[in-house]
């Protein structure tokens, strides 16, 4: 389905099943096919999965204007599809990397509309002005290496494990990969150096967060592991989850078991 921006900006969606929803949203410079092999799983348990695609990403619209792109559109964006899915009753918000953050903004911003959290290998940003600076200055690396090389050069690229997962061969993994070589780079580039990069940490807000949230990250996943403890720690209702053997796409690397941990979150919510 699509859906319009606040700014008329078309952002793609897709729903499928019935039950509780779950919006899933997705890391920086990956699409709504990275979290795929989720779909028939969760459907089957019960859950009515939604995907999407940032601005700039995926099957969604790419502005070539770069004041397009903001945090708080972004977050606004999220907002429109949740409510499209599920006008009626709250959310599951859940979100890889940038993904989760996303979710954090959201739910801090509109908590009435967001019944739980699944945060998947994610932080709530840096705040720490070094910390900060580094990652921006990351971010910008991303950015100029997709605008002179191109996407399919970036998933062939050294990133590919934080883009596809460790094993690129798997069928999900090669999925995934096809559908990220062919965004365009630059709606990839503005929405890291507009969005992604400068985005808002919320860490001094995670303590107002009331609703069920699963921190769920990969064994391997070494940079995420502290602020994973952060966001458990400092959420009242939270409970982290480390999924062993698995890296930052822990749901195409570690399919079963991820499944496994956010089916059976989100059945003790139905409980």
């Amino acid at each position: 389905m699509e859906i319009r921006a606040s700014d008329g900006v078309r952002l793609f969606a897709e729903a499928h099943g019935e039950g509780i929803p779950l919006v899933l949203s997705c890391a920086y410079c990956t699409t709504h096919e990275n979290f795929r092999p989720q779909v028939d799983p969760l459907v089957r348990a019960g859950m009515r999965v939604v995907l999407w695609d940032y601005r700039g990403h995926g099957r969604s619209e790419a502005p070539a204007d770069p004041t397009a792109y903001s945090m708080d559109q972004v977050v606004d964006d999220l907002a429109r599809v949740a409510d499209l899915a599920s006008p009626d009753r709250p959310v599951v918000l859940g979100g890889l990397s940038f993904g989760g953050l996303a979710s954090l903004h959201l739910a801090l911003l509109r908590p009435e509309r967001v019944r739980a959290l699944v945060l998947v290998g994610s932080g709530p940003g840096f705040k720490n002005a070094d910390a900060q600076a580094r990652w921006e200055t990351m971010v910008e690396r991303t950015a100029s290496f997709v605008e002179k090389n191109g996407c399919a050069a970036f998933v062939a690229s050294k990133a590919s494990a934080t883009l596809v997962g460790r094993d690129p061969e798997l069928p999900a993994a090669k999925a995934a990969g096809r559908a990220i070589a062919a965004q365009d780079p630059r709606g990839l580039a503005n929405f890291g150096r507009r969005v992604s990069g400068p985005a808002a940490s919320v860490i001094d807000d995670l303590g107002r967060i009331e609703v069920p949230t699963l921190v769920l990250v990969g064994e391997l996943d070494e940079g995420y592991h502290r602020a994973a403890e952060m966001m458990a720690a400092r959420i009242p209702k939270a409970r982290r989850v480390v999924v062993p053997g698995a890296g930052h796409i822990v749901n195409i690397e570690a399919q079963e078991a991820f499944d496994r941990a956010v089916i059976g979150f989100l059945q003790g919510l139905a409980g």
